[in-house]
């Protein structure tokens, strides 16, 4: 099952390369038909997802057994709200990018083999496996923005490459590191947590720790490791723009979640205090950054550190409560929330690209925040469902993103209860700055020189609107999803401990 969920994609790809070029129709179809079979099999899977029980759906093959390396793949709490979360925002996305007729053949081949690579590092297990994915992602995702993206889209896919291959190899020398430490070897992730091959070398561990973290925060990204991001965001077309936010960003988070944490348990506790600071330096600079901005696409990039700053302080907070019994439970409470934001940004951030796509390609061609004003009179539908996504990214009780930043916030203060307080900062400055969004874009009276502007059409609101449902259904009634993580998060706080 897992295999074909994430194969699926890839599949389609490499068909849509055997058509014709002209055949335009054909190829977008096929596109749809490959992430949307990739996504309703993953429907089944929650449906087949036993909670709390652990690993699932694990398939296990030897692949090259001289070096003890197996084609291993299986999820959990983890991995499937993320799986969902991409299969479902590739088909939005795909969705949204129907009216691209630019090398459509090349633009929905790299798209799908990007989704094939998100899907294969959410579900990978074993670390050869996992680094292959991961590599996956770096290519599609260069020429997306190297070829369809602004008119700044060199430099900025040059620099997107170049950032994230560095942590690449970084992570490399730590997969290694635990690979030939490990008795017998093993590049199995789930082996390795059992044996904790540098629990007993603390140079080592800090080592592969560092090597680790820069690869992962790089991704986040973290502060100062996220002067890639405004420009790959500003400069990617429309759906990479969706994929990167919603997506790519969570293989960062999740890296820590899946391998630092629970590989490299003391060296994280060790090393929790700093990961804590730059998560805070994070969540205040990137508010404050995405208030001083007049290109909403710019603005959105930074709202995106800021919110990856709230994850990667519940997951410090967890990792600094290693080891102490009595914090257990507030570090799950914080893993949950971690995980949950996760979900929540890559919903709310990926709805909020879209909206700034709606805008700029097909209406007003300018990001300028400064230049509406009054849209909400003359454009309601978009209206209210920009509205509710800048409502749900800053906290708004009853949607998606309170639900995610209280639960951190709540594990994370019986923790780092200092660190907790200033975070609380970052929050009302990122409301602040989507308030004032709003009131500049939407609200006063209307500039003359939009009246002519169209509402959504139903392409538009077929992409924007089961975001909408899904930010509003999880603020309300969080539960369901909640199970699911916190199953995996609780375990996860007792094997730490």
């Amino acid at each position: 099952m897992l295999s074909l969920i994430t194969f699926l994609p890839l599949a389609g790809g490499l068909l849509i390369l055997l058509l014709p070029k002209t055949n335009h129709a054909l190829m977008k179809n096929v596109a749809l038909l490959a992430s949307a079979a990739s996504f309703l099999l993953s429907l089944v899977l929650i449906g087949m997802y036993q909670i709390g029980g652990g690993m699932q759906f694990q398939e296990v093959y030897r692949w090259i057994p001289g070096i003890a390396i197996n084609y291993h793949l299986g999820v959990d709490g983890l991995s499937l709200p993320l799986l969902v979360l991409t299969t479902l925002l590739s088909l939005l996305s795909v969705v949204y990018s129907w009216r691209i007729d630019h090398r459509l053949k090349e633009y929905l081949f790299l798209f799908l083999l990007l989704e094939t690579g998100m899907l294969g590092v959410f579900v990978a297990l074993d670390f050869f496996l996992f680094y292959i994915f991961w590599e996956i992602t770096l290519v599609p995702m260069f020429f997306l923005i190297a070829i369809w993206g602004g008119p700044r889209k060199e430099y900025a896919a040059i620099k997107f490459f170049l950032y994230t291959l560095v942590g690449s190899l970084a992570m490399l020398l730590a997969i290694l590191l635990l690979y030939f430490h490990s008795d017998p070897r093993t590049f199995g992730m789930l082996d390795l947590i059992r044996q904790q091959p540098l629990a007993g070398t603390p140079l080592l561990a800090a080592l592969a720790f560092w090597g680790f973290f820069l690869s992962f925060a790089i991704k986040v990204p973290m502060w100062p490791f996220h002067t890639w991001l405004p420009d790959a965001h500003v400069e990617a077309p429309t759906a990479g723009s969706v994929i990167l936010a919603g997506i790519l960003l969570k293989m960062g988070t999740y890296g820590f979640v899946r391998v630092s944490l629970p590989m490299l348990p003391e060296a994280f506790k060790q090393y929790a205090v700093i990961v804590a600071v730059l998560a805070l330096l994070g969540i205040v600079y990137g508010a404050l950054v995405a208030m001083a901005q007049t290109d909403l696409k710019k603005l959105v990039a930074y709202s995106s550190v800021n919110h990856m700053g709230f994850v990667m302080l519940g997951i410090a907070a967890a990792a600094a409560a290693a080891g102490d019994a009595s914090k257990a439970q507030a570090a799950a409470t914080a893993l949950n929330g971690a995980v949950f934001e996760m979900v929540a940004h890559g919903i709310i951030t990926g709805a909020l690209f879209l909206i700034v796509g709606v805008l700029y390609d097909y209406r007003a061609h300018t990001r300028g925040v400064d230049e509406f004003g009054g849209l909400g009179v003359r454009l309601p539908v978009y209206t209210g469902i920009s509205t509710m996504a800048m409502l749900a990214s800053l906290g708004l009780p009853g949607l998606m993103g309170f639900v995610a930043e209280f639960l951190i916030f709540v594990g994370s203060f019986g923790i780092f209860p200092y660190f907790t307080a200033v975070a609380l900062t970052g929050l009302v400055f990122n409301a602040a700055m989507f308030l004032w969004t709003i009131q500049r874009i939407f609200l006063g009276p209307l500039n003359e020189r939009w009246a002519h502007l169209p509402d959504m059409d139903g392409r538009e609101k077929l992409s924007l609107v089961p975001l909408a449902v899904l930010m509003l259904i999880f603020g309300v009634y969080p539960r369901p999803l909640l199970d699911v993580i916190n199953a995996a998060m609780t375990t996860l706080a007792g094997v730490v401990r």
